[in-house]
């Protein structure tokens, strides 16, 4: 349960996520969390050339000058904004998905997946609670055996 083949990489992937075409592999059970570690290093360090950039600007007596002086600069100041604010949205989007005990394939692809049909729109059989689904990604290792998650005593699921 959870898992899928990847059209991709050819290969069958334990609580698939997504293929990540940055990291050209899967995301999945075991690679996950360090898929995310991935993207809050990869934001520091945006961050931090955010930083480095904007304390290189140099100053000017007008706007010409200026932009003759830190045109380069401005322009990467602007890219690194972008490219942080994308690293944001997509770590900011992969917590919220992890909080809710649910993978990026299950949220875009509910309509199709069979073990989630029967469900409503809001409803995920395996949701445990935000610090619970938190605390189950980011500190505790191992495999899952979603099937007991799934089919849990004090769930109506069929």
């Amino acid at each position: 349960m959870r898992s899928k083949h990847c059209q991709m990489c050819q290969h069958c992937v334990r609580r698939y996520d997504h293929h990540c075409p940055w990291i050209e592999n899967c995301v999945g059970e075991r690679n996950h969390r360090w898929f995310v570690l991935y993207l809050a290093v990869q934001l520091l360090v945006l961050l931090w050339g955010l930083h480095v950039s904007w304390t290189g600007f140099s100053f000017a007596p007008g706007w010409s000058p200026w932009l003759r002086s830190n045109g380069v600069l401005l322009t990467v100041l602007v890219l690194l904004v972008l490219l942080a604010l994308i690293v944001l949205l997509l770590l900011g989007s992969h917590l919220y998905l992890i909080s809710m005990n649910t993978t990026t394939w299950e949220f875009m692809s509910r309509h199709r997946i069979s073990y989630l049909k029967h469900c409503g729109a809001d409803e995920n059989p395996f949701d445990r609670g935000a610090f619970q689904n938190l605390w189950g990604f980011f500190c505790m290792w191992g495999t899952v055996v979603w099937e007991q998650v799934y089919f849990r005593e004090d769930s109506d699921q069929v």
